[in-house]
């Protein structure tokens, strides 16, 4: 069985930073890219950062780049964001996913985690 579990959210200033984590399990974790998406209040999922299977390659939503970094252990099956320069506008629930960047993003389709909420809030 596929499992995805996010942790490391949490309430923070303005400015500040936190560092989310992915554990995953029931899968070759080093043979998938794999994404993070988020979901603000009252909006749809937004593509945040995908990273390749070989943690080689990455990419960024704009509203992102610069600040957040995606990387990953395939030792440890373990997905990581580090967020950086937290701004109120990054308020939202985070989800890791097993998938490659792609168009839209539905969580009834394909694996999810439970998510991880992140408040930037003074």
């Amino acid at each position: 069985e596929v499992q995805l579990v996010e942790s490391g959210g949490g309430l923070v200033q303005p400015g500040g930073s936190l560092r989310l984590s992915c554990a995953a399990a029931g899968f070759t974790f080093s043979t998938y890219a794999m994404t993070w998406v988020r979901q603000a209040p009252g909006k749809g999922l937004e593509w945040v950062s995908t990273i390749s299977s070989g943690g080689m390659a990455t990419s960024y939503a704009d509203s992102v780049k610069g600040r957040f970094a995606i990387s990953r252990d395939n030792a440890k099956s373990t997905l990581y964001l580090q967020m950086n320069s937290l701004k109120p506008e990054d308020t939202a629930v985070y989800y890791c996913t097993r998938a490659p960047r792609l168009a839209y993003y539905s969580r009834s389709e394909g694996y999810w985690g439970q998510g991880t909420q992140v408040t930037v809030s003074s």
